[in-house]
């Protein structure tokens, strides 16, 4: 898998088509898109190489050209590190002019880079973090929060949950910022739905053995027992589970920071039974399975929530530059809050003044090998949410930008 993203990679790392448009010339020779992603660690086969695949083809179905100049996309690793990816945002930004950066997964990197952006007079389109600060105390008129985050896949799993019966939870925990995160936003999910939090467990991050936590969640006896880690962490705790019969069993197992992409890797026979929350799934209607098939063709992957992401949000962006006759930020973020988003990931979305983008929110239980017709058939939808229901309302925004509440 390393061979073939360096591969991929190698071939993606700069998308220029040659062809020009009559729509009239602005500054510079060209819009610059920058996919600066997890290529090496542990979620890069969540976002990495697929986050650019998803850019290119964004740029394909739009054009090769915005008012009069070629769109070029760039890629880079940040390799998870924060420092790293904020060097190369500003070398973006500062010499080889992108005007936005997007993917940004890990809500430390995502933070520095739009900070970076609002410096700059740039953009940062984040569709690879989960934290509600984004959006909450350090939002930015330069950023957005493009997918999901922790509020709203806390709300999409465990609200249908409650609601179907489940009233009885029990945390395993990364001893991360997105862990606590997680305990604090699920938290009155479950007890304001008539339910209650059994116990919880803490493991440090990057895990190898975490069957003592996965033991003492099985020995409570709550009926769902919820992880909340991501990556290998999240990956070994499924493992462990199914090994210890809580996937047969009475009880229910959530991850709540994984994807599709992390079910395929298991596989059906460890993931079966597993409940999971995504804002797009490959198999949902005919435009989504056409995408995912061309998506397939080049990653020999079905595309994520993350990845799908991209897409919407490098095909928002260009939309939004054509629309405004230009692409300085202002103008352009005026543009995309202004009109609505739709596209083979989101229907019907909107980008709120926080850089919030609400859209509906599906919890899926993933299946039986037994009821599985294909190799990526691997998930059936449960209960959906619509945007204002997943995600945070703006009214209770601690984003300095929201001036009145409404």
């Amino acid at each position: 898998m390393r061979a073939l993203r360096s591969a991929l990679l190698a071939g993606l790392i700069a998308f220029a088509p040659a062809a020009a448009d009559a729509e009239g010339a602005v500054s510079g020779d060209r819009v610059k898109i920058g996919v600066l992603a997890d290529m090496s660690t542990a979620m890069s086969d969540n976002y990495g190489t697929g986050s650019v695949t998803a850019a290119r083809l964004a740029v394909e179905d739009f054009g090769a050209t915005v008012l009069g100049r070629p769109i070029e996309i760039v890629a880079a690793d940040h390799q998870s590190k924060p420092d790293v990816a904020s060097t190369l945002a500003r070398r973006w930004y500062d010499v080889e002019g992108v005007d936005m950066i997007t993917d940004l997964g890990n809500s430390a990197v995502a933070l520095g880079v739009q900070a970076l952006a609002r410096e700059k007079g740039r953009l940062a389109l984040i569709t690879g973090s989960g934290s509600t600060v984004i959006t909450g105390a350090q939002c930015s008129p330069n950023g957005a929060l493009w997918v999901i985050d922790t509020h709203a896949l806390s709300r999409a799993i465990a609200k249908p949950l409650v609601e179907s019966g489940e009233k009885t939870w029990f945390y395993v925990v990364a001893d991360i910022t997105l862990g606590k995160s997680f305990v604090a936003d699920v938290t009155p999910v479950v007890t304001g739905g008539g339910g209650k939090v059994a116990g919880q467990v803490f493991h440090p991050l990057l895990s190898p053995d975490l069957s003592s936590q996965i033991l003492q969640a099985q020995a409570s006896g709550a009926g769902v027992i919820a992880l909340f880690n991501v990556g290998g962490d999240a990956i070994n705790a499924v493992k462990q589970a199914s090994e210890f019969g809580v996937l047969g069993g009475q009880q229910k197992l959530a991850g709540f920071y994984m994807t599709a992409v992390d079910v395929h890797a298991l596989g059906l026979k460890v993931a079966g039974g597993l409940y999971l929350a995504e804002a797009f799934y490959w198999d949902t209607d005919e435009a989504t399975r056409a995408f995912a098939k061309r998506f397939y063709d080049r990653q020999r992957a079905m595309p994520n929530s993350y990845q799908a992401g991209v897409y919407s949000a490098v095909m928002h962006y260009l939309k939004a530059v054509r629309a405004a006759g230009t692409d300085a930020a202002e103008p352009v973020m005026a543009k995309m809050r202004e009109m609505p988003i739709d596209d083979v990931m989101t229907k019907g979305g909107r980008l709120r003044p926080d850089g919030r983008v609400v859209r509906e929110v599906s919890l899926f239980r993933v299946k039986r090998p037994e009821e599985s017709t294909g190799e990526w058939d691997v998930m059936e939808r449960v209960a959906t949410l619509p945007g204002d229901e997943a995600f945070r309302p703006l009214a209770e925004s601690d984003c300095p930008l929201v001036k009145a509440k409404p």
